[in-house]
């Protein structure tokens, strides 16, 4: 492909994804793989360089431009290429929309703090969690090179950029791929050998093996989630890290109680790993900023009330739960936990013992620009 053929087809791929993004459809890589495999014409040179055009158009604008075309032209140094060439884009006209960088969405940026905006689309480093279940940092070192291991945990570590973990197939069940602040999150819940720990909103499953391996695979770890498809993906993972106290169960939306009535004030922790804008994950997730509107935000926190009562009802008196979200917005963190204190008395907040992030509210905030992770609150609470 010529360089004006490439720049046509970023364009062509933008403009999936803007659509996408306004419908809340696929996601970006998912739309970026299918379309390339409608294309096998296209090389491996031609692949990588159509990507990055994609995503270095997604980074450069908070909100999303008005078309694909609007985006590459926003970016400036492109424009000899709209040449009119057989596969190339046509030459812009003089009055033409062109995107205007930003890094933030317009509407959020006094919601995040001006001095995290940058550190927000920075490239995010490669981090795993040791399985202690089947080894030790140490081990894994010596087994990758370069890797060092992440302050204030005891089964991290960051990677080289370029670490072909995929073509090292003797990590399987090893290592799980996880940022420092999800780790961190683990720690904070303080898992023992021998609790029952519920895991209410589990995912795919990431914090739950890590918290599977700090109980040392021993007493019952259940993982909740609504979403079939990714808690699926749970148990081959649990089975391959050899974390065998693992029971999944999948919630029925606004019938939740129903499949945990059984576990109604038996906890000894429930972690919340709350559905949220995202906001904290946008190095990894550049096109979140194009997804997220006044109105999502508006669906998300009231989901997240509606799973703090949840989780509240499942700890026993003398337990813990842990609140987090991938999010530096206050009204999905600080906020959500000091109104739930305000309407649930019987609880206080307890300490996360992490050796990272500030004080915010009544818990911690970890961001990219301070903490070099995601950007998460978490926070303790206890029943009395």
């Amino acid at each position: 492909m010529q360089p004006a053929a490439r720049v046509q087809s970023a364009i062509e791929l933008l403009d999936l994804i803007i659509t996408a993004a306004g419908e809340n459809g696929a996601a970006a890589d998912v739309i970026i793989a299918k379309w390339f495999r409608d294309r096998r014409y296209a090389g491996s040179k031609d692949r990588r360089a159509v990507r990055d055009l994609v995503y270095r158009a997604i980074r450069s604008f908070g909100a999303p431009p008005v078309s694909g075309r609007a985006a590459i032209l926003g970016l400036n140094d492109l424009n000899e290429l709209f040449d009119d060439s057989p596969h190339g884009p046509v030459a812009p006209s003089s009055n033409e929309p062109r995107a205007i960088p930003s890094l933030v969405p317009e509407w959020l940026t006094l919601k995040i703090s001006e001095v995290e905006h940058a550190a927000l689309l920075e490239r995010a480093p490669l981090d795993v969690r040791v399985n202690t279940l089947k080894s030790n940092r140490e081990n894994i070192m010596a087994l990758l090179n370069g890797a060092i291991p992440i302050a204030g945990t005891s089964a991290g570590l960051r990677l080289p950029e370029n670490t072909p973990l995929a073509a090292t197939p003797e990590l399987n069940g090893l290592v799980e791929v996880q940022d420092a602040g999800s780790q961190f999150i683990a720690i904070g819940c303080q898992a023992k050998p021998g609790q029952t720990i519920v895991d209410l909103c589990a995912g795919a499953g990431g914090k739950t093996l890590a918290l599977a391996a700090d109980m040392q695979a021993t007493g019952k770890l259940i993982a909740c989630d609504t979403d079939r498809g990714r808690l699926s993906r749970l148990l081959p993972r649990a089975q391959q890290a050899g974390a065998q106290n693992i029971e999944i169960r999948l919630l029925n939306p606004k019938r939740e109680t129903d499949a945990l009535s059984d576990l109604k004030q038996a906890a000894d922790l429930v972690l919340i790993d709350a559905p949220c804008s995202g906001t904290g994950t946008w190095r990894r997730n550049p096109e979140l900023r194009w997804r997220l509107t006044p109105q999502r935000l508006d669906q998300v926190t009231a989901l997240q009330k509606h799973v703090l009562n949840l989780g509240a009802a499942l700890v026993r008196p003398g337990g813990a739960m842990v609140y987090a979200v991938c999010s530096l917005l206050n009204q999905e963190g600080r906020d959500q936990i000091e109104v739930f204190l305000k309407q649930n008395s019987g609880w206080t907040i307890g300490e996360l013992h992490i050796d990272a992030g500030r004080p915010h509210g009544d818990g911690i905030l970890l961001t990219p620009r301070h903490d070099n992770t995601d950007g998460f609150f978490m926070a303790r609470l206890e029943k009395l």
